[in-house]
């Protein structure tokens, strides 16, 4: 597999030598990672649609379109999952949705991933977590959350969650996991027009003065945005995004880490999986590589890494910027109920083998 090894850097070496004295087994399965990335494997975080569940209703929700009428994970089959992650290798686990602190039973499937084998975050949009439950979050095993901010302005962020009242809420979430030991990042969502706005520039000073790191996640047509294109960005726009990683504490998805550069992070150091047990590239690109209620993880990721766009280095954001996979293969997917079956979007020629 192509990839950069870049060294690591003073912060990787705290995280690494933290994990050494607390979580043995975590740390090493990512003192592996370079070999594994140079065998062509795969060093996911499993994102984990757990339920779907939710308090609010954003603009973007790529779940809107998830939610089936069929077989879903019981905690025996987050077990069983977490042993194959674990046999394979792989160290981190985000708890998603829906909204995880809605789930009545959020403390089950962190206890069956087990926060000995895996460094274990939560996502939310910050309604629910105050610091009662911040703390209790960090008393099951739970290490970071990932906490939705899309704006310093109340009025835009509740507008475009669609809640009233939201962005007053994870202000105050934010302050809550930071007091509990939690770790904190932002996620925000990066329009073509946001990016070059100066309420984005304030926005990124903001998080700074906050001393918070955030995840600039680009713009996707998939789940209630599917066919907006006018919210995509280009390369340009991409590299004029990128720009502003050197100056904030705010980076993308392609941002090295582990002291590795992955390029594209697909299926190399992401995946994601369905409530229904179907394993996807990542959160945005909904295509199905296979169930892992009929199939063990390691087939589904060795296929994935056999497709070319996730095995071979790619330099830009296969879901969000147009280019090639955009258009010859989202656009397969337009209409259609997803995860759509990797048959009906990839040919034999995308194989690597």
């Amino acid at each position: 597999m192509e990839c950069v090894d870049n060294g690591l850097n003073e912060t990787e070496k705290k995280k690494r030598e933290a994990l050494k004295r607390t979580k043995p087994r975590i740390y090493e399965k990512v003192m592996n990672y370079a070999e594994k990335i140079k065998r062509g494997e795969s060093i996911a975080i499993i994102q984990f649609q757990y339920d779907y569940r939710c308090n609010f209703r954003c603009q973007h929700c790529c779940t809107s379109k998830m939610e089936k009428d069929k077989r879903h994970f019981m905690i025996e089959d987050v077990r069983e999952l977490s042993r194959q992650a674990d046999e394979l290798g792989l160290a981190h686990f985000t708890i998603t949705g829906g909204e995880p602190l809605l789930f009545p039973d959020l403390d089950e499937p962190v206890a069956a991933i087990d926060p000995d084998k895996f460094f274990i975050a939560v996502d939310s949009n910050g309604w629910l977590l105050d610091e009662k439950k911040a703390k209790h979050l960090k008393s099951i095993g739970v290490e970071k959350v990932h906490l939705s901010l899309d704006s310093i302005s109340a009025a835009e962020h509740d507008a475009f969650r669609r809640k009233p009242g939201s962005h007053a809420r994870v202000l105050k979430a934010i302050d809550a996991s930071r007091g509990a030991g939690l770790s904190v990042l932002l996620n925000t969502v990066v329009t073509k027009q946001r990016a070059y706005s100066q309420e984005f520039i304030d926005f990124l000073e903001f998080t700074k003065k906050l001393g918070v790191g955030v995840v600039m996640m680009l713009a996707k047509p998939t789940g209630s945005w599917e066919g907006k294109k006018d919210v995509l960005l280009n390369a340009d726009d991409l590299a004029h995004v990128r720009t502003l990683e050197k100056k904030y504490n705010a980076f993308t998805h392609l941002v090295p880490a582990y002291g590795l550069d992955l390029g594209c992070i697909a299926v190399k150091r992401m995946v994601s999986i369905t409530r229904y047990g179907e394993v996807m590239p990542c959160p945005w690109i909904h295509i199905s590589m296979g169930n892992v209620f009929y199939e063990p993880l390691k087939d589904i990721l060795e296929r994935g890494m056999n497709i070319k766009f996730f095995g071979k280095r790619m330099e830009t954001c296969l879901g969000s910027v147009d280019g090639e996979f955009m258009r010859d293969y989202m656009s397969k997917m337009d209409g259609k109920p997803t995860p759509v079956p990797f048959t009906e979007v990839f040919t034999k020629s995308d194989f690597i083998k």
